[in-house]
């Protein structure tokens, strides 16, 4: 099987050379854009490219506002903020996801608390979330990530969060392009933050966003990325602590090139899910019920933990990168106090699950 795999990723990307598990696609857009933006000498956090940015995204997300930030980590921690969120309280969240999510919750000085996913969907469990509600009582803030750009039961989860008074943050950091019953992730909460980091669907470099429905929290958002400066010709006065997470005029350009192949993108991260379920069959992790999944990361599951690693030794040995996913938060050592309850799903993924190269090509 492990020589099989190995064969078919090299036919699929035509390849006897190394075969990352994920890279940008460039062109000369790019170079036109990036060149626009030096030119004009804008490169920072001021320029045309940033709010051109935001707007786009914001119309391709169905949101009202979009504000752009210097990556994904800063968004979901200022959105956290914008929650509420602070010293002491209570926000739960996944075992299973990329350390930014619960790092984030940290940087508030907040708890982490785990909940299980589920198994089709990878991402929080609505049944386990509810069920930690109801024994523990309030938590300020609910945080579930859209695993690998596959949406979770988001709609139910925000109607568990508005049942027991919790704020609901999303993580969309992998999912841009991703519908949850016809609807984009990132609208069914407060606060939303996107990722384009460089191994993204589109990426700025580093880079990331917050989606928002409601104006007044965008309007604040964005006065608090800006280090929370009162707009003056001349005077440098700030009304709060704010912070520097504006995104680089330099850094939205390249976004806006990379923003006008994201259909194309898309369309061929289907073609090549198209052809990994072919090939894998039941062991390919494919979209959930109700979702259309972005597809960021292929992925396929293994027997058990000794089959997960020896196909990890052999494709990696072999030329062709693959990675397990991450380690669970709640066995980290800065994050193995926190609270948390049964997390067998979560353990069971963590066991199987291994990241194919999901790359494409326009």
């Amino acid at each position: 099987m492990f020589k099989e795999a190995v064969d078919f990723i090299r036919s699929v990307y035509g390849s006897g050379d190394f075969i990352a598990l994920h890279q940008p696609y460039f062109d000369n857009r790019e170079l036109e854009l990036t060149s626009e933006c030096i030119k004009s000498t804008f490169v920072s956090s001021v320029g045309k490219f940033v709010s051109d940015f935001e707007d786009k995204v914001a119309e391709f997300c169905g949101v009202k506002r979009a504000v752009a930030c210097v990556n994904g980590t800063n968004a979901l921690h200022l959105g956290l903020k914008l929650a509420g969120v602070a010293e002491g309280d209570k926000v739960v969240t996944q075992p299973l996801t990329f350390i930014a999510t619960a790092n984030a919750i940290k940087y508030c000085n907040a708890e982490p608390v785990f909940v299980d996913v589920d198994r089709d969907t990878m991402g929080m469990s609505p049944e386990k979330l509810e069920d930690f509600l109801k024994k523990n009582g309030f938590v300020k803030a609910v945080v579930p990530m859209h695993t690998f750009g596959h949406p979770c039961r988001i709609s139910e989860i925000r109607d568990i969060c508005e049942k027991y008074g919790a704020k609901l943050v999303e993580d969309c950091a992998e999912s841009l392009g991703s519908f949850y019953n016809g609807i984009h992730t990132g609208n069914w909460s407060e606060g939303a933050s996107l990722s384009f980091n460089g191994n993204k669907i589109i990426t700025t470099g580093g880079g990331g966003m917050l989606l928002f429905n409601d104006s007044k929290l965008a309007d604040r958002a964005k006065h608090l990325t800006t280090q929370a400066k009162i707009p003056h010709r001349w005077e440098f006065r700030h009304s709060e602590c704010g912070y520097n997470y504006r995104m680089p005029n330099i850094n939205a350009a390249l976004g806006m090139a990379q923003f006008e192949k994201l259909p194309a993108l898309l369309a061929k991260k289907r073609e090549l899910a198209d052809k990994y379920r072919k090939f894998f069959g039941g062991r390919f992790v494919d979209e959930p019920k109700n979702a259309r999944s972005n597809f960021w990361l292929q992925a396929v599951l293994l027997d058990d933990r000794k089959q997960r690693d020896e196909f990890l030794a052999y494709t990696n040995d072999n030329g062709v990168m693959t990675r397990p996913c991450w380690c669970l938060m709640n066995e980290l050592e800065m994050f193995k106090d926190c609270p948390h309850g049964d997390l067998s799903n979560a353990k069971w993924i963590e066991d199987r699950l291994v990241n194919i190269p999901s790359w494409v090509r326009l």
